[in-house]
């Protein structure tokens, strides 16, 4: 099968020229001149027959036209670069930074670690957990997980998963209550709030039509997951715990769900990543793609 395609270097000359908005810098880049990179363009727009760029007097102005092809051509370069890296290694060295609020790290990421490192052990894995998603700029950071409703200027933004919470407590302490029927009876017992989150129990009691005065706000209140399912482990009462999070330590019997409840949370999982005018290397690539699809198979367990 022959296909009609323009020829690769004008299209490298094309997605570099739109990444930087710059023949100059492209052409320094591909380690071409201005006036090649320029006539490479001219060549790939005579062939599609559509310009691909507004000429300004200072730098370029990318098309409706080249706005629309210019995903498809980055996907193309992204989908090789993935398959090549896959099958005979990563060309750089460089760990992938990683970056993902603490539970999510600790509770979620690191026991699937292995599974990717398996998968391609040439690459090193840089994790840091933060509190707040400021904590570290985003030129330090490969790949941002986050927790939030998506809105971060200045990134390429992901979701990974829409959230549930549930309800959680230790095995003891649920052999000393005994069952429950309604959230209201939870809602007078000991419970740990999380920073962030101290709405739950309010949004769990309104999905079962339970009125707010049988909520009291007593408890304990702590700034991450990780720190309220070790307070529940330790018998000091119940939790609203998002359900992808709790999955570890319901499997290790740390942990039990109080009742069969369930709520949406407003916020979800996303992966960021920074806008630059530089490619994403490879094995960035790579573990992105990794972890959407242990996202995904979290979500469709069946598949």
């Amino acid at each position: 099968m022959s296909y009609n395609l323009p020829q690769l270097n004008w299209i490298r000359a094309f997605e570099s020229s739109a990444r930087h908005l710059s023949f100059t810098a492209a052409a320094k880049e591909l380690h071409r001149t201005q006036t090649s990179i320029s006539q490479q363009v001219r060549s790939l727009e005579r062939h599609i027959g559509f310009q691909l760029f507004e000429r300004l007097p200072h730098g370029l102005r990318l098309s409706d036209m080249g706005l629309a092809y210019l995903p498809a051509v980055r996907k193309t370069f992204e989908d090789l670069s993935v398959a090549t890296a896959g099958l005979f290694g990563p060309v750089s060295d460089r760990p992938v930074i990683v970056r993902a609020p603490v539970s999510t790290a600790v509770l979620w990421l690191a026991p699937r670690l292995n599974v990717f490192s398996e998968l391609y052990p040439d690459i090193d894995i840089r994790l840091y957990s933060a509190l707040w998603a400021d904590s570290l700029s985003a030129d330090e950071t490969d790949i941002d997980i986050r927790m939030g409703d998506g809105n971060w200027p200045g990134f390429t933004v992901a979701l990974l998963g829409s959230e549930t919470a549930i309800p959680v407590c230790s095995a003891q302490t649920l052999k000393t209550f005994g069952s429950f029927d309604h959230v209201s009876e939870l809602a007078q017992r000991d419970l740990i709030h999380i920073m962030g989150f101290e709405d739950l129990w309010m949004r769990v009691l309104s999905t079962q039509d339970q009125p707010a005065s049988t909520f009291e706000n007593h408890g304990i209140t702590v700034d991450t997951t990780l720190a309220a399912i070790e307070l529940v482990a330790a018998g000091q009462g119940f939790a609203m715990i998002q359900k992808s999070l709790a999955q570890l330590p319901l499997r290790e019997n740390k942990v039990v769900q109080a009742m069969d409840v369930e709520i949406d949370l407003p916020h979800a999982h996303y992966m960021t990543l920074p806008h630059s005018d530089k490619q994403t290397r490879s094995e960035v690539l790579l573990f992105r793609d990794w972890v959407v699809n242990a996202f995904r198979s979290d979500a469709c367990p069946g598949e």
